[in-house]
């Protein structure tokens, strides 16, 4: 998070040559919007106040948020792959993808949360005005730059939608540097398909493919159906100068990077995100590490080639 005197995120510490944060860079007193040696305690959020809830699918909401420091807000930037944690004071924070467009940063973050624990339940029973605490930007983001001039292809299912909503969106606003983008998205249901203002955006526009596909028949859906990594195989993407970049439930990336790998896919164009593994999100407990590499600080956003040279620990 940018201001005149500061490092953006923790993973700034890598600026310094170090791969992640310790306590000898916790300064007392300021906070995690402005994280980094230079600039404060890293466990201390920022207060927000939620200024928008959208109800996505049956257990899935979306909160936009707004710092209540105008300045944080307004110098807010952030890359599309990047994390923050989202808490309520006296129940917990957990680590939620942003998936607001880049260019709305100065006016909002949206995350989007599953009900599935106490501190994702907590969050469920917010209402327009309540406050949260954020700790955000954290980690890296995918690669936009380097994959400019390439395909991109988009795989995801149910709620990993959420960790790659930022950087569709930010193909389509710079749609000129890229060539051929393709969305496969699906769900259990129709009732699980989040961001459905964005599908009917993405089907209604001739140039991007989207498939959209349920894993069974249901009444009134007249959509695709089939599961994702059999879909993918339908579709029978190039992979000549191809950038897959997936997310869902680990069972369906399983099979998703099966199906890649029969599609001539390499590991160094396949990227995933890890970011359900944070845990402090700065480095400094230790418990999101793959061998040497921390998620919060190296990730969340890796390649398969990245991940291919880590222990089997996913």
């Amino acid at each position: 998070m940018a201001d005149d005197q500061t490092v953006a995120t923790a993973a700034g510490a890598s600026n310094t040559g170090k791969s992640r944060l310790t306590f000898a860079d916790v300064e007392v007193g300021a906070t995690t919007a402005k994280a980094g040696k230079r600039a404060g305690n890293p466990y201390l959020p920022q207060i927000a106040t939620v200024v928008d809830i959208i109800q996505e699918t049956p257990n899935i909401k979306s909160l936009r948020v707004r710092f209540d420091d105008p300045g944080v807000q307004a110098g807010l930037s952030f890359e599309p792959g990047q994390v923050g944690q989202l808490g309520i004071f006296g129940v917990g924070e957990s680590t939620f993808a942003i998936n607001s467009s880049t260019s709305q940063a100065s006016d909002h973050l949206q995350f989007s949360v599953m009900k599935a624990g106490e501190v994702t339940s907590a969050l469920h029973e917010l209402h327009i005005g309540d406050k949260v605490g954020v700790r955000a930007p954290m980690g890296c983001g995918f690669p936009v730059d380097a994959w400019k001039g390439k395909s991109i292809l988009y795989i995801m299912g149910g709620i990993g939608s959420a960790a790659l909503r930022a950087t569709i969106n930010y193909t389509l606003e710079h749609r000129s540097d890229y060539d051929n983008i393709s969305i496969l998205y699906g769900a259990r249901t129709p009732l699980d398909l989040t961001y459905k203002y964005n599908i009917v955006e993405w089907e209604a526009r001739d140039d991007i493919d989207a498939v959209i596909t349920v894993d069974r028949e249901f009444p009134g859906w007249d959509g695709r159906v089939g599961f994702v990594p059999a879909v993918l195989e339908e579709m029978n993407p190039n992979p000549a100068n191809t950038i897959a970049i997936t997310c869902g439930p680990p069972i369906m990336i399983k099979f998703v990077l099966q199906s890649l790998q029969k599609l001539q896919f390499g590991d160094d164009q396949i990227y995933t995100t890890l970011e359900k593994r944070m845990k402090c999100g700065i480095g400094i407990c230790g418990r999101c590490n793959i061998g040497p590499r921390y998620v919060c600080v190296d990730g969340p956003v890796f390649s398969m080639a990245e991940l291919r040279e880590l222990p089997d620990e996913l």
